[in-house]
């Protein structure tokens, strides 16, 4: 289910998320923001589902909310001590600055993000690192990667299945019809599932 749209003159993000066997508690959250300066995201997936799974990712983007003037690395440190006493996540965080047209993306677990530049017809694939925040102190991987103008991306829980995904960000569909292409292809919701996908404009 599409759940939000942002249009700036900068780029355009879509969500779309839907709970287990629509169960009343997701346990994915995410969050995306816009300012002048750079574009932020984050999506969490609490371990399991349910309540506690919830508790865990909301957390998480409470966190980025709050302090999303930080850098990435600092906001991954920052996100895995909301994780203390709770069942913990994985976690994706990526924020785009404008004035060097540069993502920095860090992640840990099994949430998949892509970028593919159509100038150069490449796919960018951060391989994602193992594990799960959970409080523990641990070390983060921090990836920084450049895009072109009309650049793509899109980024996934693992309740998301996604076949081809250099092919359904390299055509020229709205993200309203990309994003549909993707709901056709999981009808079943037998996990959360949470998708965010994005077009640069310039």
């Amino acid at each position: 289910m599409i759940k939000e749209v942002l249009r700036e003159k900068e780029l355009e993000v879509l969500a779309s998320q839907s709970s287990k066997n629509g169960m009343p508690y997701c346990g994915d959250d995410y969050f995306f923001m816009n300012t002048n300066e750079y574009f932020l995201c984050v999506l969490a997936d609490g371990l399991g589902s349910g309540k506690f799974a919830y508790e865990s990712s909301s957390a998480i983007t409470d966190e980025v909310k709050n302090y999303h003037h930080e850098s990435v690395e600092t906001l991954m440190s920052l996100c895995n001590n909301t994780q203390v006493n709770k069942r913990g996540a994985a976690v994706s965080i990526l924020k785009i600055y404008y004035d060097t047209k540069e993502f920095v993306y860090s992640s840990v677990g099994n949430i998949r993000f892509f970028l593919y530049n159509p100038d150069s017809d490449k796919l960018v694939y951060p391989l994602p690192v193992t594990g799960y925040l959970s409080g523990r102190k641990q070390k983060y991987h921090t990836q920084r990667f450049k895009y072109e103008s009309n650049a793509k991306f899109i980024l996934h829980s693992d309740g998301v299945s996604l076949q081809g995904a250099k092919s359904l960000l390299n055509t020229r569909f709205s993200l309203e019809r990309n994003a549909q292409l993707i709901l056709d292809g999981n009808t079943i919701q037998s996990d959360d599932s949470t998708f965010i996908i994005g077009s640069l404009l310039s």
